[in-house]
């Protein structure tokens, strides 16, 4: 891995623990841990507008709330990366692990995700790295962000819009 990936995830991690650290000894008292899972639907546009046109996808989401303003991810799913009709798509799962830090009265986050993209479908075996990110808005059910999402090897990156449907497990 490049170090200049590397500086990067190292910030996005610090940044969000950075806000993490935020939350109040009195808010855990009463608060139960436990998990989330949110089922969402991702729309993109490649930062590479040159060879992809636009990205759709969906995925799954497994949050575990350590604190009320701080959680751990887990993602997985499906994104397809549409090119012209010449050129047959590149589909692939990513599979992400993250940390999300509430800022803002409990509903407004920075989210960090690493992990890797996998091709699946058209005879592209070529896989990536993915470093991811974003901002948030989430209440009892519904989650909505925006994130850039980063590749090292698929010669685009992405701006993303996910909204999700969550709930406790």
């Amino acid at each position: 891995m490049k170090t200049t990936m590397k500086i990067k995830v190292l910030f996005v991690f610090a940044i969000a623990l950075l806000f993490a650290n935020n939350s109040q000894a009195q808010e855990t008292k009463n608060f139960d841990k436990g998990f989330r899972l949110g089922i969402g639907l991702n729309g993109g546009l490649p930062t590479n507008n040159d060879f992809y046109n636009w990205s759709l996808g969906g995925d799954v989401r497994l949050q575990y709330d350590l604190t009320p303003k701080a959680s751990l991810t887990l993602t997985t799913g499906f994104t397809n990366l549409f090119i012209d009709q010449n050129v047959k798509d590149l589909g692939f799962i990513p599979a992400k692990i993250g940390f999300k830090a509430f800022i803002w009265e409990d509903q407004f986050y920075v989210l960090g995700e690493v992990g890797g993209g996998f091709a699946v479908t058209n005879g592209y075996d070529q896989n990536t790295y993915i470093w991811s990110p974003g901002i948030g808005y989430a209440n009892k059910n519904i989650d909505v962000s925006l994130r850039y999402e980063g590749y090292t090897d698929y010669d685009t990156n992405q701006i993303a819009l996910r909204v999700a449907y969550g709930f406790k497990l």
